[in-house]
C-alpha cells in the first residue's frame, strides 16, 4: 500500500470501488473523469530553510546574554579554553539548529502551519494544471474531460475542466463539489467522498454531453497515485 493510500486509508478494494464508480458515471456522459491523488504539491525547501534559519537566529538571540555563563561553563569543562571557543560554540548550535530544525519542519503537520496559505494555494493549482496536461485530460475527443485533484500536505481539492465544458458549466458549481470532497476526505471518509464526487461531476457532465452510441473510454477509471512525481 503507498503512503498516499495509507493517508486516504483506501485499500485496493477501495480503488477497484472507485474505478467501478468513474465507469458507471461516464456510462451516462460522452465526457471523461480523471482522478488523481498527490503527496504533495511542491517542494517546499525554501520555506523550510527559512523558517530553520529565523529560529536559529532567535535561539542565537537568547543565548546572547548568556555568554558570560557559557564562557565559565566551556572553562570548567577543557584545561584550555582558547578565544575562538565561544563563537566556535555559537557557530556550532546555529548551524546546528538550523540543521535540526530544517528536518523537523520535513513533517507534514509543521509544513502545513509554516508555509502560507496563498502559497500552498498557488502550488495546488499549478500542480493541478500540470497532472491535467501531463495525463492527457485535454485530449478528449469533444473537449469534455474533467481533473479531480487532491493533494494530501496542503489539504485542498481541485477540480478543473477542458474547455468544451468550461463553455457551458460554471467553475462555481466544480469549486463545490471540490469543497466538500476536501471536508469529507478531512474527517476519514476518504473512499465515499471521492465516489460522491465522482456521481456529481458525472450528472453535471450528463446533463450537458449525454452519452452517444460510440462513447469510448479515453482516460483512464483508477484512482492515479502521484507519489513520485517531479516538478519544480
Amino acid at each position: 500500500m503507498t503512503y498516499i493510500q495509507k493517508k486516504l486509508r483506501i485499500d485496493e478494494d477501495g480503488i477497484k470501488r472507485i474505478s467501478e464508480c468513474v465507469r458507471q458515471a461516464e456510462s451516462k456522459t460522452s465526457g471523461e473523469i480523471f482522478v488523481a491523488a498527490a503527496k504533495e504539491s511542491a517542494r517546499y525547501s525554501f520555506c523550510e530553510l527559512i523558517f530553520s534559519v529565523i529560529v536559529s537566529v532567535l535561539i542565537f538571540c537568547i543565548l546572547l546574554p548568556f555568554s558570560a555563563h557559557i564562557a565559565d561553563f566551556l572553562k570548567d569543562r577543557f584545561w584550555i579554553v582558547p578565544e575562538w571557543y565561544l563563537p566556535a560554540f555559537y557557530g556550532i548550535t546555529v548551524f546546528g539548529m538550523i540543521a535540526v530544525i530544517f528536518y523537523f519542519a520535513n513533517i507534514p503537520f509543521i509544513d502545513r502551519l509554516i508555509i502560507p496559505s496563498k502559497l500552498k494555494s498557488r502550488c495546488v493549482s499549478r500542480r493541478a494544471v500540470l497532472c491535467f496536461a501531463e495525463n492527457g485530460v485535454y485530449k478528449t475527443k469533444e473537449n469534455s474531460g474533467i481533473l479531480i485533484f487532491i493533494s494530501l500536505l496542503e489539504r485542498q481539492v481541485r477540480i478543473m475542466a477542458d474547455s468544451g465544458i468550461n463553455e457551458r458549466i460554471s467553475q462555481d458549481l466544480w469549486n463545490l463539489i471540490a469543497d466538500e470532497l476536501a471536508e469529507g476526505i478531512g474527517k476519514g471518509n476518504s473512499e465515499e467522498a471521492i465516489k460522491t464526487a465522482v456521481e456529481k461531476c458525472g450528472d453535471l457532465l450528463a446533463q450537458h454531453f449525454p452519452a452517444k452510441n460510440d462513447n469510448p473510454d479515453e482516460l483512464p477509471d483508477n484512482i492515479i497515485f502521484l507519489e513520485d512525481s517531479e516538478w519544480n
